[in-house]
């Protein structure tokens, strides 16, 4: 089976790094090759160190029309079996070049969806009218959680056509032997000229407003100090960050060896309350972190007691200075015993749903109902 997947971009980002793991750990007999609409970055270099094909389609803007024959091309001369699309702009060209080069089987992950905004931008309506448009033209729509499909739902995309597959970490990458953690510890905590007695908070994500880091960079001045900020990810809030947080924060950019990193932090914090699955959170509980946080679908759609280890705070200055305050001041915590939430999000689990899908939807059976999840 021949599949290619229709993404925006290929920098470094959730949806991004997302299309890579699953690519990885799809099952055997999927061959899958992707084409980017524009800045095809860092993961289409990590793509092709892979084997897979990267197509740059060159895209100028968002009104690039032109973008549009060159795609429907692509598809015709590589003659796969499905089409597979990620974000919104790729999701609008890519389903229309789809039925255009006459495949019928059309998936589209939505991966940042919320009531008022798409991959954190408002929607108006013109927004989610051609949204809805582009929607008919494919077969089903993966949402990556309940709360996206819930939205898909409120927008008026019918239940049949949405299935819940959500996003997934590489739960094998975040296993250290005692001694392994401690040397890569040591290791980091040199590189990023971080204290070895330090209490780190890190946080993962894009440097955008929407990840709210801002709340603990104005309360880092006020905890003891010995602690510390990481912050890893890149974006246009660097500077201004960097500025509130002042010289006990470290900013250690785009980074491709977030596993390792997570080793040097001793707990993770995400303030954020626009998150649609919420990744950093999964791969801290991996790492065995403690975790703060102010929204995580991924962990509000399972029991209680599958992330023992995480808190949920409002995301305000005075509730992480408080809890971090406690945590930088208690007794040093080994890392915590992995979480049931964390098998449950492994991405081999999800890359073999996601095949099971495709050999479905190329055979032309129906799609199921949001209620059947894994």
């Amino acid at each position: 089976m021949k599949v290619l997947h229709i993404i925006t971009g290929l920098a470094a980002g959730g949806a991004e790094q997302q299309l890579l793991l699953t690519i990885r750990h799809l099952p055997p007999g999927i061959h899958c090759e992707v084409a980017a609409l524009t800045n095809p970055g860092s993961v289409a270099e990590a793509l092709r160190a892979e084997g897979v094909p990267v197509h740059d389609l060159g895209m100028r803007g968002n009104r690039d029309l032109g973008v549009l024959p060159r795609l429907t091309r692509l598809i015709r001369r590589g003659r796969f079996d499905v089409v597979h699309t990620h974000l919104y702009r790729a999701g609008l060209y890519g389903r229309l070049a789809a039925r255009l080069a006459g495949v019928r089987a059309v998936l589209a992950t939505e991966h940042s969806l919320h009531a008022g905004t798409i991959e954190g931008r408002p929607v108006g309506l013109g927004v989610k009218s051609l949204y809805l448009a582009a929607e008919r033209l494919g077969s089903t729509t993966v949402a990556v959680s309940r709360q996206v499909a819930g939205t898909l739902g409120d927008w008026g995309v019918p239940g049949q056509r949405v299935e819940v597959l959500p996003n997934g970490i590489e739960a094998g990458r975040f296993l250290h032997t005692e001694r392994e953690r401690a040397r890569i510890r040591r290791e980091l905590r040199a590189e990023l000229g971080l204290p070895e007695e330090a209490f780190v908070i890190g946080a993962v994500g894009r440097l955008v407003p929407g990840k709210r880091f801002d709340v603990l960079a104005q309360v880092l001045p006020a905890l003891p100090g010995q602690v510390r900020l990481l912050l890893v990810g890149e974006g246009p809030e660097r500077a201004r960050l960097a500025r509130l947080a002042g010289p006990r924060a470290v900013l250690a950019g785009e980074r491709a060896d977030v596993p390792e990193l997570l080793t040097a932090m001793d707990v993770l914090a995400a303030p954020s309350v626009e998150e649609t699955f919420g990744l950093a959170v999964l791969e801290g509980l991996a790492a065995g972190l403690p975790i703060l946080h102010s929204g995580c679908p991924a962990l509000e759609e399972l029991p209680a007691d599958a992330a023992p280890g995480a808190r949920k705070l409002p995301s305000t200055q005075a509730a992480y200075r408080a809890a971090l305050f406690d945590l930088a001041t208690g007794r040093p915590a080994a890392p915590l015993p992995r979480p049931a939430a964390v098998a449950h999000y492994d991405i081999v689990r999800t890359a073999a749903h996601l095949g099971e899908l495709y050999q479905r939807l190329g055979r032309g059976l129906p799609p199921v109902p949001a209620e059947r999840e894994i």
